[in-house]
């Protein structure tokens, strides 16, 4: 039998509670209803004041490197940051520069963010996508951005926006098949050598 898909969010928020947090949940919630999986939610607000001032990898805490060895591990990413002056957060980009450039090669991302206004909606193509381009990740064709009226304490409450998630998990189904069946491969080519 093999394990469940692990899929890692990452989600950005500063503070907690976090709209980036909540919609993150929301959607790895959307993920598990379709396939078995591990989930697991990296808050860097939480980690923020033990990645403070680390220029390399080996000067971070165990816990922040637990985190990054768990989205390097993930079979599936989900990741969702707060629009900051027109991009991600620092924060989230510093998390980013500690993982290894060749962990992210073909792993499916969902890309998701939240902001005050409609007008950093194209946060999604103009800075995550060439972030994960770089990592060489597959992007996920659709992307979930969110506005402040779409919550209400914190949860999900346009319906819209809802409909663009599932719809968003949906269309990333075959791609996620597609890994699980290459995972699936390895392990039997590992467990047969």
């Amino acid at each position: 039998m093999t394990r469940p898909l692990r899929v890692v969010a990452v989600s950005g928020g500063l503070q907690r509670p976090s709209k980036a947090a909540a919609l993150s949940e929301h959607l790895l919630d959307l993920i598990a209803d379709e396939v078995v999986c591990e989930q697991r939610l990296v808050e860097l607000g939480q980690l923020a004041p033990q990645l403070a001032g680390a220029v390399w990898r080996s000067q971070l805490p165990d816990t922040v490197e637990r985190e990054l060895a768990g989205v390097e591990q993930a079979d599936v990413l989900v990741v969702v940051t707060p629009v900051y002056r027109g991009s991600y957060t620092g924060l989230f980009k510093h998390f980013f520069d500690f993982i290894d450039q060749d962990a992210l090669i073909d792993k499916p991302v969902l890309l998701a963010a939240t902001g005050g206004s409609e007008r950093h909606a194209l946060v999604i193509d103009h800075q995550l996508r060439p972030l994960f381009s770089f990592f060489q990740a597959r992007t996920l064709p659709l992307g979930v951005y969110a506005t402040d009226t779409d919550f209400v304490d914190y949860s999900l409450q346009n319906e819209a926006l809802i409909q663009r998630a599932r719809l968003a998990v949906q269309r990333a189904l075959p791609l996620v098949e597609l890994t699980r069946h290459a995972r699936s491969a390895i392990t039997d080519e590992v467990v047969a050598a």
